[in-house]
């Protein structure tokens, strides 16, 4: 694709112009039917309640979030005392509950339930803690679901229970530090198998989070921790048996318990985000603390003013690896003698840069809405997938990802994991069309262990004399394969813009061509053009879903037609070769009646000038003038570098004939709504979200 498009305009000269978008200040998202689960079911389904719904079906599906798996990671998904992993209520029915009496019912039933909460419900009394029992999912509709003035209490036992999406608040009662009214948000004593994850707990009266008495194999992950005395306490035994995973939370306005972890044999805490937020009236007093007889790894976190940022009693262990300390002050401390241990042999993770996890955490923490508006599904169980192992030590399978690509059968059934060794793969990679279920994935620690990269662009000649390469051929990765999935590593294009003058600068890192494209945790690294999304042909459906990923490029990097997300994810601008600062983000070519390309809860900036990026611009592909190409960018936080007219033509043709549009962006570059910057409305953006761009297709890790 070239930076200056061809000028034909064809019919367009004579077009008529589209209804335009009505602009306006954007109001706050509705969450109507955000997660969509309930509706009309089967009135069969037991135990009846009129103000709930359920499902007939045995096996639901327990959650729809964006860029979240269904299933738990850390600890929680280890197989232990019993419990393969944390599933939640998966195996039993789904329900949607509106009333205390509807919730209660049924997370206190013995049988598993997926329970949707999908209103603000007040706990009466206050300070009211549910006592869940095994085998449950409790999640929020969007960001309707509200528990306030209350919480949850698992007991002694209590296992396979998952807590996502909900926004708990408001149980404190005047006085902080509050012994006489112990009403917490989250409290655990001696449960196993939990997973608390996208959630916002906040203003409590005792801790927003105790986890106690050994409960055991816990992820807490993604949660907004704030407005409290104690944010997470873990003990209040003198047992070292514990193990415990804390990632990517962003905890804030609180004064201790951040958390304080006593006599756990194995705690994992990674990418948090720790603030003290200046001008407050809560002031911390410590971060994470290791104490007692604790064994912490503490990675790749980041503190904000926090006092006492790292402490460590004189018994325990605390490992530390890779943390940011800004404006902190007091205590930093690290050192034990407990056993080394390595989380990676527990489980699988991806570590993010520390830099970046302010902004990946204002941006991904707390209750999402929707990825896909669905029913309840019939759970199937897919066949085991074959691991193919690639190292370029000669220590795997095979050498290079392309032979293993090659190596898959024509036309498998079933999925294929290339597992790729850390190292950097110099090859072009390209899966067929033959060769579905597809996954590339790095096996290193970070997704920077693993790089395939090569440096063909627009003009580069081919090695067997036949010319040379177009632009979606100077790819480095091409997937032509449907359901194709890649995590925890690099793709680049590396073309070497300055030495290579004489031809185009167009230099594709990834093209994909196919539907239901799945990257999680993934690094797209280019200058023009780094990720082409492309379809099979204009009638052609192709779908990518993008998150917990980074997007780096300068110009029109990332383009194409087809119904593209880029979610909870940072899209990083970069100045071109020569060190100047001009570029556009997006090049849509969509095919009218379809969607093209959505970039939502997310961050985008870079180490750019102000005010020289283009959010986008209108491609209409050999100026074809049936196209309609889109960009909707959402819910995302913008820097400085975006220009306040962010949107801008192409080839003759006027962007504002075409669909491009804003909606609750935050951040230098945002702006207020105008003829040269639409703003969707409430009701526009409820038909524009994750779920309207995937339609039936829900990603999951496989």
């Amino acid at each position: 694709m070239s930076e200056t498009r061809s000028t034909s305009r064809g019919r367009s000269r004579h077009r008529r112009r589209r209804t335009a978008l009505v602009v306006g200040v954007p109001l706050a998202l509705t969450s109507a039917g955000a997660m969509a689960y309930g509706g009309v079911f089967g009135a069969d389904a037991q135990p009846k309640a009129s103000a709930a719904s359920t499902t007939t079906s045995a096996r639901a599906a327990s959650s729809a979030l964006a860029g979240v798996t269904d299933v738990a990671n850390g600890f929680a998904s280890v197989n232990a005392l019993g419990q393969n992993g944390t599933y939640g209520g998966r195996d039993g029915q789904t329900v949607t509950v509106k009333t205390l009496a509807d919730l209660e019912r049924y997370a206190t039933a013995s049988e598993p339930y997926v329970i949707v909460v999908a209103a603000t419900i007040n706990m009466d009394p206050v300070g009211k803690e549910i006592k869940v029992q095994s085998d449950k999912t409790i999640i929020g509709s969007g960001t309707s679901g509200q528990i306030v003035g209350g919480g949850f209490f698992l007991g002694q036992g209590v296992h396979n229970v998952i807590i996502r999406n909900l926004t708990i608040r408001d149980a404190y009662q005047g006085v902080w530090n509050d012994k006489e009214h112990d009403f917490d948000g989250i409290q655990m004593d001696g449960a196993h198998h939990v997973w608390i994850d996208h959630n916002d707990i906040r203003h409590m009266a005792d801790g927003l989070i105790d986890s106690r008495k050994d409960t055991t194999y816990l992820t807490v992950s993604w949660n907004k921790l704030s407005q409290d005395n104690k944010a997470f306490g873990i003990g209040w035994t003198e047992n070292t048996t514990a193990d415990i995973t804390i990632h990517h939370n962003w905890i804030r306005e609180t004064e201790q318990r951040n958390p304080s972890t006593d006599n756990v044999a194995h705690a994992h805490l990674y990418n948090n985000f720790l603030e003290d937020e200046a001008g407050t009236t809560i002031k911390s007093s410590y971060g994470n603390y290791s104490r007692g007889k604790t064994d912490m790894v503490l990675e790749n976190s980041y503190f904000q003013g926090m006092t006492n940022p790292v402490v460590r009693d004189a018994t325990a262990t605390l490992v530390q690896r890779g943390n940011v300390f800004s404006g902190t002050s007091g205590k930093n401390e690290s050192g034990g003698t407990g056993a080394a241990w390595d989380p990676k042999t527990y489980y699988a993770y991806t570590l993010d840069k520390a830099a970046d996890v302010p902004a990946l955490l204002k941006s991904g923490a707390g209750p999402r809405s929707s990825l896909a508006k669905a029913t309840a599904t019939t759970k199937t169980t897919s066949a085991a997938a074959t691991t193919i192992t690639v190292a370029a030590d000669g220590s795997g399978q095979y050498r290079t990802v392309q032979a293993a690509v090659n190596a898959v059968p024509a036309n498998n059934a079933s999925r294929v994991v290339i597992s790729v060794k850390p190292g950097t793969y110099r090859e072009l990679v390209k899966v067929p069309s033959n060769k579905p279920h597809v996954t590339i994935q790095g096996s290193g620690g970070s997704r920077k262990d693993t790089t395939i990269v090569y440096n063909n662009a627009s003009g580069t000649p081919k090695p067997d004399g036949s010319g040379t390469y177009g632009t979606g051929g100077s790819a480095t990765v091409a997937v032509d394969a449907a359901d194709f999935q890649a995590r925890n590593l690099t793709i680049s294009n590396d073309f070497d813009e300055a030495a290579h003058q004489d031809i185009a600068n167009q230099a594709v890192a990834l093209r994909t061509s196919s539907d239901k494209v799945f990257l999680d945790g993934v690094i797209i690294s280019g200058d023009q053009d780094t990720l082409l999304v492309d379809t099979a042909s204009k009638d052609k459906l192709g779908r990518v879903y993008i998150t917990n990923s980074y997007v780096i490029g300068n110009t029109d990097f990332i383009f194409g037609r087809a119904t593209a997300v880029i979610d909870r994810s940072v899209i990083t601008l970069k100045k071109r070769w020569n060190g100047t600062s001009a570029g556009y983000v997006t090049a849509p070519s969509t095919a009218a009646n379809r969607k093209g390309i959505l970039i939502a809860n997310s961050t985008v900036s870079g180490d750019v000038s102000d005010r020289s990026f283009y959010l986008g611009r209108n491609w209409h592909a050999g100026g074809d003038a049936t196209l309609d190409p889109q960009t909707t960018i959402r819910n995302t936080t913008l820097s400085a570098a975006i220009r306040t007219t962010p949107w801008s033509d192409m080839g003759g043709f006027s962007w504002k004939d075409d669909r491009f549009a804003e909606y609750k962006n935050t951040g230098a570059g945002s702006g207020a709504a105008s003829s040269d910057r639409p703003i969707l409305t409430d009701a526009q953006a409820a038909n524009q979200e994750i779920a309207d761009w995937l339609g039936d297709w829900t990603p999951s890790a496989s």
